[in-house]
This record gives C-alpha cells, sequence and structure tokens, in this order.
C-alpha cells in the first residue's frame, strides 16, 4: 500500500526512479481499486465514478511509467513501444521488469 501511497504523493514527479517492486505494487493496487470501482459504479448505475477515477489516476500513472523506466535505463520514450501491434505491450513490460540500472549503467543485482 505504501507504493501507492508514493504514486499519489509524487503524482507529477517525472525526474526519480521508482523500483520494480514500488511500480507492480502500485500497479496491482490501482488495479484493484478501479475493480471494486467499477463494480460500484455497474451496481449503482454511476458510470461516472469509473470515468473520475480513470482521469484521476492518470497523470500519477503516467509519472511512475515514467520513473519506471528511467530506473530500468531507458528513455521515457520507451512507453510508446506499446503502441506495436502484438509485440508492442510484450515488449514494454520487459523494460518494465528490467533490474534497476544505477547512473553507471551497470544493473542492479
Amino acid at each position: 500500500m505504501t507504493e501507492f501511497i508514493n504514486m499519489w504523493k509524487n503524482f507529477a514527479n517525472f525526474k526519480d526512479r521508482t523500483t520494480v517492486r514500488g511500480y507492480w505494487m502500485a500497479f496491482l493496487f490501482n488495479i484493484i481499486i478501479a475493480f471494486v470501482i467499477g463494480i460500484i459504479a455497474g451496481i449503482t448505475g454511476l458510470m461516472a465514478i469509473s470515468v473520475i477515477y480513470s482521469l484521476a489516476i492518470f497523470v500519477p500513472a503516467l509519472a511512475m511509467l515514467v520513473r519506471r523506466l528511467r530506473d530500468a535505463g531507458k528513455h521515457w520514450a520507451c512507453m510508446f513501444v506499446a503502441l506495436i501491434p502484438l509485440a508492442g505491450i510484450i515488449i514494454l513490460i520487459v523494460f518494465l521488469v528490467k533490474a534497476s540500472v544505477p547512473n553507471d549503467g551497470v544493473p542492479v543485482v
């Protein structure tokens, strides 16, 4: 849960780094919360709740993605590889699960 809270605290921070664990734990909590909000919105018929949450999470999730790519030693523009049909999302996931790379370029084990 702390990673999800840190995502909101650093919602506009595109400069630092995010660890593999930090990214995927925040991603997991985001999916769980979006699922619960989707169920509530479906039951109540208020789909605006889901849309509002999606819009609210967009910038923090984007910032976290950029920080994770930076931590993996990739440029922020590598996120656009996901636009390649079929293979793009797989390539992006491979980038996101890579080990952290310190500033000198040697992967952290």
